[in-house]
């Protein structure tokens, strides 16, 4: 594919998000950056910012199949990955496969839905299969999760346990939006027969052509140990002098947390249009990557300190390349 034309294939992806969602252009970012390096998003925000909007903007963009899981505290695991159906004709099982199978997932409102629900999603999320019975079944390339979460409301909900919530590759928070954007929402949506309107701008095959772009990009062995240190200081934070957040962190971010940020860091570069990873990529990525895999204790819930709080410190102290 031509440089150029793939360039404008990626600008038209922007474009048609902006027609349906206002003001959101960092969240159009990571969730580009979570397609190109095989990623999954968890959307956290209060009710009304446009989390499922954004996520049915962006199934509309991909000429992918889409599927919508809505979360409940009644859904079965079959209801997600599917189930065996036996035949009294034949006396032989078929498979009826579920919502599970598509391109582009919406787990929307996920932590309403029991862990046994949730953890339906782990081999589908971490190995892009899933098995019914004694067989087990790939699932459709590429595969995305986008799920979301309302932060505000627990009764009724299920707190995502951490093998959960370390599937996906970000974790983002949704603000309200400025005066002026709420303005153009009120211009954009404020209609009675206000409908989405975003059409395909990008096919399995494109975003295959881009995966493997964003793969090949070179990163030095010193940009490695950057990332290899930053979660080493969320998990020893006295090693890099940061000894006060020793009893304010309870877990610190996983070596899959330095994968998924090498892989993040590549996207970020890509989308500025670098061939290499610098450390702005990473640091400008790094508390979407972090925050939900590094867990904090009583002690700094009591004293008002956030994962995100944290994070910031390692930023600031870890010495950069």
């Amino acid at each position: 594919m031509p440089e150029a034309t793939g360039r404008d294939h990626l600008q038209a992806f922007y474009r048609m998000l902006g027609t349906a969602v206002i003001g959101q252009k960092r969240l159009a970012d990571r969730l580009l950056i979570a397609l190109l390096t095989d990623g999954h998003v968890l959307l956290e925000g209060l009710p009304g910012l446009a989390k499922t909007l954004t996520i049915r903007a962006l199934a509309a963009a991909l000429a992918l199949k889409f599927q919508r899981i809505q979360f409940t505290p009644d859904l079965l695991p079959a209801d997600v990955i599917g189930t065996q159906i036996y035949s009294a004709q034949t006396g032989q099982f078929s498979v009826k496969t579920g919502p599970i199978f598509a391109n582009v997932i919406l787990a929307d409102e996920i932590n309403r839905a029991p862990a046994k629900v949730q953890s339906a999603l782990l081999e589908a999320m971490q190995e892009t299969q899933v098995t019914l019975g004694e067989r087990t079944y790939p699932l459709p390339r590429p595969f995305f999760v986008l799920a979301t979460q309302n932060p505000l409301e627990q009764e009724g909900t299920y707190p995502l346990p951490e093998a959960q919530v370390d599937r996906f590759m970000f974790k983002l928070i949704l603000d309200y939006p400025s005066r002026d954007e709420e303005l153009q929402i009120l211009a954009r949506w404020g209609g009675v027969e206000s409908a989405l309107d975003v059409t395909p701008v990008l096919d399995g095959p494109e975003l295959a052509h881009w995966r493997q772009r964003v793969d090949g990009l070179y990163v030095d062995v010193k940009m490695r140990g950057y990332i290899v240190d930053l979660s080493r200081a969320t998990r020893k934070p006295a090693e890099f002098d940061l000894g006060d957040l020793t009893p304010l962190i309870q877990a610190g971010a996983s070596p899959r947390a330095s994968v998924a940020l090498l892989r993040a860091a590549k996207g970020h570069a890509f989308l500025h249009g670098r061939d290499y990873v610098a450390p702005e990529d990473v640091k400008s990525i790094a508390r979407d990557v972090l925050r939900h895999r590094v867990l904090v204790t009583y002690e700094a819930e009591a004293a008002d300190v956030t994962s995100d709080a944290i994070v910031e410190r390692v930023l600031n102290a870890v010495p950069v390349p």
